[in-house]
């Protein structure tokens, strides 16, 4: 997604060293339930087992196509080389007998001190605004933890449970992006944006210095 994020700050090379160095130490997301942690390739099967759910990979335009074991040991390779460079970082959650019930999937742009933040609950994890408290928990770590200045998340024209989520979360709608996916097909997409302050104001939270 060459075009994001809309919302460019410049920011220093000290600080886009420190992003990087951030993003590459990264090891998970603690949440009260599963924490997360960062996918190897050994994760593969399991994560494949999760995303063959149709539910889960049909409103998401950037999972790998065809979707099969070696695909998506391919997208977890990829994540791991970003991570080597702080430009992303895949994090994989799981129940008691090692199955996957959800992801989050981080692209980070340091030049711009920015994140897109991209993933998936499995069914039966969601309810109880299991998803919104997930989302908000990843905001914060991204702007906690590896110190960014924006946030930036997309969702398809006719995802309304994703649309209703960013809203309420307090992130913006920027306009509208064509997301072309590896097999070269396109998708409308609608952008979202909030600041480090803009976050920080909504959510009552002192910003880290």
């Amino acid at each position: 997604m060459g075009d994001l994020p809309l919302t460019r700050i410049a920011l220093s090379p000290a600080r886009q060293k420190a992003i990087r160095e951030a993003v590459r130490k990264a090891k998970g997301i603690g949440f009260e339930k599963s924490p997360s942690r960062v996918a190897s390739l050994e994760d593969a099967d399991a994560f494949y087992e999760f995303l063959s759910d149709p539910s889960i990979h049909a409103p998401i335009y950037n999972l790998p196509r065809p979707l099969t074991v070696e695909s998506v040991r391919s997208m977890i390779a990829r994540n791991i080389d970003a991570q080597a460079v702080g430009e992303g970082v895949l994090f994989l959650r799981f129940d008691a007998d090692g199955g996957v019930i959800g992801y989050s999937e981080f692209e980070i742009w340091p030049e711009w001190g920015a994140g897109d933040l991209g993933g998936a609950l499995r069914q039966d994890q969601q309810g109880h605004r299991a998803g919104v408290n997930g989302a908000k928990q990843s905001f914060d770590w991204m702007f906690d933890e590896l110190e960014l200045e924006l946030i930036v998340a997309t969702g398809a024209l006719d995802n309304v449970r994703t649309a209703r989520m960013l809203d309420g979360l307090g992130l913006a709608r920027k306009g509208e992006i064509t997301s072309t996916r590896a097999d070269g097909s396109t998708r409308q997409s609608r952008v979202w944006e909030v600041t480090r302050d803009e976050w920080r104001r909504a959510h009552q939270k002192t910003t880290k210095l």
